[in-house]
């Protein structure tokens, strides 16, 4: 009996620490983020970053919602049409009804880099920096 109630209190411990890391990794996602890098890959896996001078600003909000000063839903790097859309951080993924191909969005955060991969047969990403 003193075995189960260890077990069930160990696994109390652990599924707390797990939801207070979700609620980190939330607030560190939260606020804007600038496009300083893209990458497009010509099909033979040699693609690398390169730096793209550009204004663009994606914002997450805490209550689940995404906008930017240009395209969400594609690695354009004008700021000439506002879009908007939601996010999970349950799959990290950006979805928009902005976007023609209604395809959900990944992305991946590392500190203070943000990485949006587009749905391209061939790898092709946008890199963010936390503003």
């Amino acid at each position: 009996m003193k075995k189960i109630i260890f077990l069930l209190g160990f696994a109390i411990i652990v599924f707390s620490c797990d939801k207070n890391n979700d609620k980190q990794v939330d607030s560190d996602l939260i606020g804007k983020w600038g496009l300083i890098e893209v990458l497009a890959d010509p099909g033979d896996g040699s693609g690398t970053f390169h730096s793209v001078q550009s204004n663009k600003i994606i914002e997450f909000h805490d209550d689940g919602t995404i906008t930017s000063n240009g395209e969400i839903c594609d690695m354009s790097i004008e700021t000439n049409n506002s879009t908007s859309g939601a996010y999970s951080l349950i799959d990290s993924t950006i979805s928009s009804n902005d976007c023609s191909n209604q395809m959900n969005i990944s992305f991946e955060q590392n500190g203070s880099t943000l990485i949006i991969n587009y749905p391209c047969i061939e790898p092709c990403r946008a890199k963010y920096e936390k503003k």
